[in-house]
């Protein structure tokens, strides 16, 4: 087994989840109460909607822009479309499709995968014009490298070096309506998780986890990860997943708000089904939004 000295795990980056239409996506999360970056366009024919959050974390519901290009970069090895062009032919175009950690050096990231036999395709660089609220504009550069198995192929993993990060102000794209402050957990599910204890252990450079009779949690440096079974996913988020498909499945996520009570107005204010869940309110999957969300106070 491969592993990076010393072993320390890596944090979330972000979440990639696939949407039809950016323009769909965009209303359902100001309706959740988030503030949403101005379009992001990639180089390779895709383009996102992102919500940043304060703990540097951010969501990122991605596109298809351009889908010549799209097919074109796909055929060259371009990894990060030709997934997500995967995910869309086996799951539609809504849903969750990566788990990304942050990175200082993904050609060691790279190395590594490879060695560990996860690697699905070579390092991916790339930038884009990063634009703020107020019109403000700079260049966000990227290095990415990508890891997967092949018995999970509707979720896949890689990590991001941020080459350039923009000159701007955040402030005021992690200002939410909502008060998200910070992602807490990524759910994933799995009929029986620790046959993908490996992998998860390889992506996130974290050797510990906790087994447990629902499944299994890793802690990354910033957030819970958890692969939950069928069971479990229903019990703890009230998600159904099928007893009879394998395969890794990204299935919700976790944030964490200032005040539980005021996301709860927000909610009946808006006309936004939910269901309350021991601490937390969850928020099912629905157009624009693929993944379900839980809300519960820091």
């Amino acid at each position: 087994m491969t592993t990076l000295s010393p072993r320390t795990p890596r944090p979330v980056d972000h979440l990639v989840l696939p949407t039809a239409d950016l323009d769909v996506a965009r209303r359902r999360l100001s309706r959740l109460g988030f503030t949403v970056a101005p379009v992001g366009k990639h180089p390779f024919g895709t383009e996102n909607a992102c919500v940043y959050l304060a703990d540097d974390t951010f969501f990122e519901f991605l596109a298809v822009g351009q889908r010549e290009i799209c097919e074109a970069e796909a055929r060259r090895g371009n990894v990060f479309v030709a997934r997500d062009q995967a995910y869309r032919f086996r799951q539609g175009n809504e849903g969750f499709s990566a788990l990304v950690m942050g990175s200082q050096d993904a050609e060691r990231d790279h190395s590594a995968f490879v060695e560990a036999g996860i690697s699905v395709g070579e390092i991916l660089n790339f930038s884009r014009p990063f634009v703020t609220p107020d019109g403000k504009e700079d260049r966000a550069g990227f290095k990415l490298a990508f890891a997967a198995d092949l018995r999970a192929p509707d979720a896949f993993f890689f990590t991001c070096e941020r080459v350039n990060t923009p000159k701007v102000d955040r402030t005021q794209l992690q200002a939410h309506a909502n008060g998200a402050v910070a992602l807490r957990e990524v759910i994933l599910s799995e009929v029986n998780p620790t046959d993908f204890q490996y992998l998860l252990q390889e992506v996130l450079n974290q050797r510990d986890v906790n087994a447990h009779s629902f499944g299994m949690d890793l802690r990354s440096a910033n957030a819970n990860v958890s692969v939950l079974s069928p069971q479990g996913l229903h019990s703890f988020f009230g998600l159904e997943a099928s007893e009879l498909e394998r395969g890794l499945r990204l299935q919700a996520f976790v944030l964490g708000v200032r005040d539980l009570s005021a996301v709860e107005s927000l909610l009946r204010n808006n006309d936004i089904p939910f269901e309350p869940s021991g601490s937390r309110l969850i928020v099912h999957k629905a157009p624009g939004q693929g993944a379900a969300i839980a809300f519960e106070a820091l």
